[in-house]
């Protein structure tokens, strides 16, 4: 951990020691950016319009820490103090802060605080789309009348499109609580060990199984996870050393084929970035893109790769709205930034701020690309860290 610090401080001092800061002494600077602030502030006009389009942006661990370094390490690389930077996250029209916390808990977590801002229901931690009724690891029919419906289900009936992107697994805490309602957050596949027969027999089924089987309608899914759809004894379409992790005899992949089917849809399977990159608006009803055996990569060793394999968060935001922009009534889309997260999880203060970076640069492409007098942007986190 020390060693973590002593790094990042001296990355900091050496990039510092080549900037030019003559500027920053005289009053003249600070007084030219206040007046270009204030005029840009009363030259704003609200948005008033009812939004076609709602795009979330979902930083997991992305506290004011995390926010404040990121922003200076995205200055810096651009060649500036860094200290100066605009994320593209803080130049949205409206910034404000939240709290977070769990029924049960001061401090929570990804899969109570999913089910927060995406159903308006507070849980316990460790639960996703239940409401608190329930009790941790419950598995009983009594759990159907605790299940709690997320912004996903409501924008479907409402005759919009709806997508997930994320850098973790698609079964992880916060992509899953679009879709699934479990007592764990862990009962992720049918491996035999932490979710097995006892838990389905009472009541319980596991997400993989749920976005399968229960979620069809779901039209874009980019994210991770190969190894909780696979059996044992099915090896990876990539990572062909690894295999899947089920024990209960079903390939879910295969089972998303065959339903699509029966229900007439056009779909596409996506693994590799071949495939994604060819994916076109109106090709295909549904997509589903398990483009990773686990999580995806860090930002940072995806782009150090000899031959690059997985597309960027950049590029999946991107993919997913132009896919489920063909939908005259609009779209619903949730992108994750879930590596910020994990990198924390590990004291790997550099990928975390890396990943932050990538974070912020697919707010500033979505930004960009979509219309904001029908698009509403919401960027948020679901809890903090420490730095290291």
């Amino acid at each position: 951990m020390k060693f973590s610090y002593f790094l990042l401080v001296n990355f900091f001092s050496l990039t510092f020691a080549n900037l030019d800061w003559s500027q920053d002494k005289y009053p003249e600077k600070w007084y030219n950016n206040a007046h270009d602030n204030l005029r840009k502030i009363l030259n704003h006009k609200p948005n008033k319009n009812l939004a076609k389009n709602t795009i979330l942006f979902l930083g997991d661990g992305m506290g004011i820490t995390t926010i404040t370094a990121g922003r200076i390490l995205k200055g810096q690389l651009k060649g500036t103090n860094g200290e100066e930077e605009i994320t593209n996250m803080e130049a949205m029209d409206n910034v404000a802060l939240s709290k977070t916390y769990g029924i049960d808990s001061q401090t929570t977590d990804s899969a109570a605080t999913a089910t927060a801002y995406l159903t308006g229901v507070k849980t316990r931690v460790g639960m996703i789309g239940l409401s608190g009724q329930a009790q941790i690891r419950e598995c009983s029919p009594q759990l159907e009348n605790y299940k709690v419906k997320s912004i996903l289900k409501w924008a479907k009936e409402a005759g919009k499109s709806v997508g997930v992107v994320t850098t973790t697994r698609i079964t992880h805490a916060t992509p899953a609580g679009t879709y699934a309602h479990t007592s764990y957050r862990n009962f992720e596949t049918y491996d035999g060990n932490i979710f097995n027969l006892t838990h389905q027999l009472n009541g319980c089924k596991d997400i993989a199984a749920q976005l399968i089987d229960d979620n069809s309608y779901i039209d874009v899914i980019f994210g991770g996870g190969r190894r909780k759809f696979l059996r044992k004894e099915d090896r990876d379409y990539h990572e062909l050393d690894k295999t899947g992790e089920r024990i209960d005899n079903r390939n879910l992949i295969n089972d998303w084929h065959e339903k699509m089917k029966l229900m007439n849809k056009t779909h596409k399977f996506v693994w590799n970035l071949d495939d994604f990159k060819n994916l076109k608006p109106n090709e295909y009803q549904h997509v589903l893109g398990i483009l990773a055996w686990d999580h995806m990569k860090y930002e940072v060793d995806r782009v150090a790769q000899e031959n690059i394999d997985e597309p960027s968060i950049v590029e999946m935001t991107e993919k997913a709205i132009e896919l489920l922009s063909t939908n005259p009534n609009g779209y619903f889309l949730l992108v994750e930034g879930g590596k910020i997260d994990l990198a924390h999880h590990d004291s790997n203060a550099k990928r975390a701020l890396e990943e932050f970076v990538a974070f912020d640069n697919a707010i500033g492409l979505a930004s960009n690309i979509v219309d904001q007098e029908e698009t509403l942007l919401v960027v948020t986190a679901d809890h903090s860290h420490d730095l290291f």
